[in-house]
């Protein structure tokens, strides 16, 4: 209470809990004690106004919409049995597989994991199918086994499956061939409120210039904080840093255990390591959000209630709750105020 009362009297903002030395406490006598704490950095922003982002040209050519549709095409393949005849090329297997890492591989969180799939569809010859799936699976019929191996190369995008060799067991279930639906008005009746296809290809572009103009201004925006933070040095309070550092840790592990990651692999991580790799990052976006909330100052930039709100509408509809259940937990965890600075911070950008 003491060091409450006396920190506001001489104006000070500590960001860190103090550490208490010196403590004098005698029967009859007054109270004294030394405390050590950090303080909110006196923030003086310069040269900000004279900073430009880059404004580049935003372009979807015709060969994109159309790779773009091609791909629409494709989620609405149907595939239809055929029997009496052997897999060849174009063909698609419907089949289950078990498949074993081959040879000694060490245990822990980066060693290869056993694969196994009841139902799927291997096209063959097709440019994303392995080759040796292909090669093995050509000329088989239905109800027929086929074990194989399968080496991955090294720049294969699931780290799991890099450079690893495995052992498939693979059965096939039956054959599959498939039919494309025809480019015409009437498909692009069927995928929703469009009466051709023309409006399709228009829907396609509009929403593919929206993401690259998100995109560029997004990148703008974050040269536009290096500028920032190259024009105004200064000293931040490491506990802001500490706990910037916490904030991202925590994102990353929630990121990973989304993605299927065991708490008891988690527990093998080097947290220091971790912690000192997340770093310089940390102490970047601390400077900027100090930044931001003198230049929000200098320029009266504020958040109202509204903006609050419908933010916590959207969050609702992402996550299927209601909005007050949102806002009770927010409120709960103190979260309601990070939110705010976010947009002010957001505001003060564009």
């Amino acid at each position: 209470r003491y060091f409450r009362k006396e920190t506001e009297k001489q104006g000070l903002v500590p960001v860190s809990q103090p550490r208490v030395t010196d403590l004098h406490l005698q029967e009859g006598e007054p109270l004294r004690f030394k405390a050590s704490f950090e303080v909110m950095p006196e923030v003086k922003v310069e040269g900000y106004k004279e900073l430009r982002a880059e404004k580049p040209k935003i372009e979807v050519t015709d060969e994109e919409v159309e790779k773009s549709l091609e791909g629409i095409r494709e989620q609405h393949a149907t595939f239809t049995t055929v029997e009496g005849r052997p897999l060849t090329d174009g063909d698609y297997a419907q089949a289950s597989l078990d498949g074993q890492p081959k040879g000694e591989t060490p245990a822990g969180p980066g060693a290869p994991k056993p694969v196994h799939m009841d139902e799927v569809l291997v096209e063959i010859g097709g440019k994303n199918t392995m080759p040796e799936f292909s090669e093995n699976l050509r000329g088989a019929s239905a109800g027929d086994e086929r074990s194989f191996d399968v080496v991955y190369p090294e720049d294969t995008s699931d780290q799991r499956l890099a450079g690893k060799t495995f052992t498939y067991k693979v059965k096939v279930q039956s054959i599959k061939t498939k039919s494309l639906p025809e480019l015409n008005d009437e498909f692009a009746k069927e995928l929703g409120e469009f009466s051709s296809l023309e409006e399709v290809r228009k829907r396609i572009r509009e929403g593919m210039e929206a993401e690259r103009k998100h995109d560029a201004e997004r990148d703008a925006k974050d040269k536009l904080i290096v500028e920032l933070i190259k024009l105004n040095e200064f000293e931040v309070p490491e506990s802001m840093v500490e706990h910037q550092i916490d904030i991202r840790l925590d994102r990353g592990l929630r990121a990973l255990a989304a993605q299927g990651m065991k708490a008891e692999d988690m527990k093998k991580m080097d947290l220091n390591r971790l912690r000192a790799g997340q770093r310089e990052q940390a102490v970047s976006e601390v400077k900027a959000s100090l930044l931001l909330d003198r230049i929000a100052e200098m320029e009266k930039i504020e958040v109202g209630n509204q903006e609050i709100d419908d933010e916590i509408t959207a969050l609702a509809k992402q996550s299927n709750q209601e909005p007050e259940a949102i806002r009770a937990r927010l409120t709960r965890d103190g979260a309601l105020d990070r939110i705010r600075n976010r947009i002010r911070n957001e505001k003060t950008l564009d």
